[in-house]
């Protein structure tokens, strides 16, 4: 089978298509077939050598997502049979041909998608579930600051907001971007030119001078304090991202006086077992809403494989809204 494999640590140029063996599953696994896959910042950090790989996947095979259908079950495999269509997150080695996945970190692609469009799924909207569902305690009727609304994790946790009945204020650095916001329900975005930034008296008109009930926050750094300042009594901050940089310097003060919870999040590193549960959680809460079409992709632009490089060159530039998207086939 052929992978998109890391040569060396670098930028895009240092990808090379290469063979490796055909994975055999075990026990509860599957073989799917890869028919498309979409890029993520991660991909970038782990190409340059800054984010490597949990100790179970392959080293140099990036790939957080994937769309296709089963080719192969393992033994002991009961939810998904040969043929079936799926979709889902995994830790890396998703820019290959065939992919080994345990059925319990699975989801049925929705019917009637396509896998291009379902490949834009996976990522984002457990991302944003687990960050603000799970962890952060989402409540219809509260404001939620997104940062990097614009992105596919704030892309869809706009959507998600609606869809619960939450009011979103969205940050970004594009004012062309922002404008696509309100596709996705957004009607209040904030433009952060400066640095640092500076949003928090806006955030607390918009909302009578209470502030943000929840903060979703892509991008760390100096951004962190700064929400503190915009967050109500009691908010809740989830960091998820740190593009803006791992350190800054915040008031311990506002956060006592206020009662703030922050907390930190990651996916990709977590045991088996945890995924699992998101993802059987997500079947239960997300996939009727998939279906339904109350929440959906948020894509622009799909590429074909031999493209793949030059779409990570438009992420780095951040000019994409939404999911880059890889047709596999």
């Amino acid at each position: 089978m052929k992978v998109i494999r890391i040569t060396t640590p670098g930028g895009p140029e240092v990808l090379a298509e290469d063979e490796r063996p055909e994975p055999i599953p075990g026990p509860g696994e599957l073989r799917v077939r890869v028919r498309a896959t979409a890029l993520n910042r991660a991909d970038l950090l782990q190409i340059r050598g800054l984010y490597p790989a949990p100790p179970d996947v392959a080293p140099d095979v990036p790939g957080l997502e994937y769309a296709g259908e089963v080719v192969a079950v393992g033994p002991r495999t009961h939810r998904f049979k040969v043929g079936d269509r799926v979709m889902g997150l995994v830790g890396g080695g998703a820019w290959s041909d065939l992919l080994l996945v345990h059925e319990r970190e699975t989801l049925p692609m929705p019917e009637g998608m396509d896998f291009t469009d379902a490949a834009a799924l996976p990522e984002a909207y457990l991302t944003a579930y687990d960050a603000l569902v799970l962890q952060g305690g989402l409540k219809p009727g509260e404001t939620v600051l997104v940062h990097a609304v614009a992105s596919g994790v704030g892309s869809a946790a706009a959507l998600l907001c609606q869809a619960t009945g939450a009011r979103v204020v969205g940050t970004g650095r594009s004012a062309a971007k922002l404008s696509r916001a309100s596709e996705w329900g957004v009607k209040h975005t904030l433009v952060c030119e400066s640095s640092p930034p500076r949003f928090a008296d806006p955030v607390r008109a918009l909302t009578q001078g209470k502030g943000a009930d929840l903060c979703l926050d892509l991008v760390g750094g100096d951004y962190v304090p700064e929400s503190m300042q915009a967050l109500a009594t009691k908010g809740r901050m989830m960091l998820v991202g740190l593009v803006a940089g791992a350190s800054t310097e915040v008031n311990l003060g506002l956060w006592l006086t206020r009662r703030l919870s922050i907390t930190g999040t990651v996916l990709r590193s977590r045991p088996l077992e945890e995924k699992m549960a998101l993802v059987q959680s997500a079947e239960r809460h997300l996939l009727p809403l998939f279906r339904s079409g109350a929440l959906g992709p948020v894509v622009d632009a799909v590429l074909p494989r031999a493209e793949l490089a030059q779409g990570l060159e438009r992420m780095a530039r951040n000019d994409s809204v939404g999911k880059l998207v890889v047709r596999w086939d």
